[in-house]
This record gives structure tokens, C-alpha cells and sequence, in this order.
């Protein structure tokens, strides 16, 4: 799966929009006008707005991770990459977006689709993690 677009955050304006207090149903259809607990800037989404950046992604290597082409990921580059962490990395200047797995010494960029290879980094290979994913906005 490919970054094809980098976004800077814009936190000079808010953008609310009502959070509902109650679930909603994946089954039977419930109304939910009476139930709006407050609104939700989706600013408040972001821990560390100075090392937040958005991505879009295209290809398919991680759906099983409820990644989609055409998402829009938000990335803070202040948390730590640990192990089973998503990642957006550098491979030899090119960006992907893969869930990082650590055994050992070993370190490995995993896609979520049985499709794709995992992908290991080799001692000479180009590699640096630009940030840990906090956010899926997923496209409909």
C-alpha cells in the first residue's frame, strides 16, 4: 500500500460536529436526534499537532487492517513505533504504510492481506519509520 498524497494539519480552525452518546445499530434502525452528548473537534483526534501529518493511501496490502484505498491517515510521528504498531515507513525513498513486527533483532514491515509478502529490512536497506497511525478516516 503507497502514501500518494502528504497533508499538513490546519489547526487554525475547528471543525465540530455532534457526537452522539448512543451506539448505533448495525442491525435494527434506532433514532438518535435526543442523543447528542456534545460535538467533537476533530482536532481533538490529534496528540501532538506539531508532529501530525495526514496521508493518503492507495492499494489494498492492508485491508484486512481496515485500511482502504482512498483513506486518509493520520500519522504522529511522536509516538513510538513499537512491535504490531502501523506504520508509515521509507524503504529506499518510497513511502508504505505496513504494520511493524519485531522478533528480535529482526525487524519486518507486515502487510494485512494474504495477497502480499512481508517485507524485511536488511541491514543495507534504506529504512526510517516518518510515524505510528493513530487514525483511519475510511472513504465510503
Amino acid at each position: 500500500m503507497k502514501v500518494t498524497e502528504i497533508f499538513e494539519l490546519d489547526q487554525s480552525t475547528k471543525l465540530e460536529l455532534p457526537l452522539f452518546s448512543m451506539r448505533v445499530s448495525a442491525g435494527l434502525p434506532t433514532y438518535g436526534d435526543d442523543y447528542v452528548d456534545r460535538t467533537l473537534d476533530l482536532n481533538d483526534l490529534v496528540k501532538h499537532p506539531d508532529s501530525t501529518f495526514l496521508v493518503k493511501v492507495e492499494g489494498d496490502s492492508m485491508i484486512n487492517a481496515g485500511i482502504h484505498e482512498g483513506d486518509i491517515l493520520i500519522v504522529d510521528r511522536a509516538l513510538e513505533a513499537m512491535n504490531n504498531s502501523v506504520v508509515v515507513a521509507s524503504i529506499n525513498g518510497e513511502l508504505t504504510v505496513k504494520k511493524l513486527k519485531i522478533k528480535g533483532t529482526d525487524v519486518f514491515l507486515m502487510p494485512e492481506n494474504p495477497k502480499y509478502e512481508p517485507i524485511e529490512i536488511k541491514p543495507l536497506t534504506e529504512f526510517r519509520i516518518e510515524g505510528v497511525v493513530s487514525f483511519v478516516i475510511h472513504k465510503t
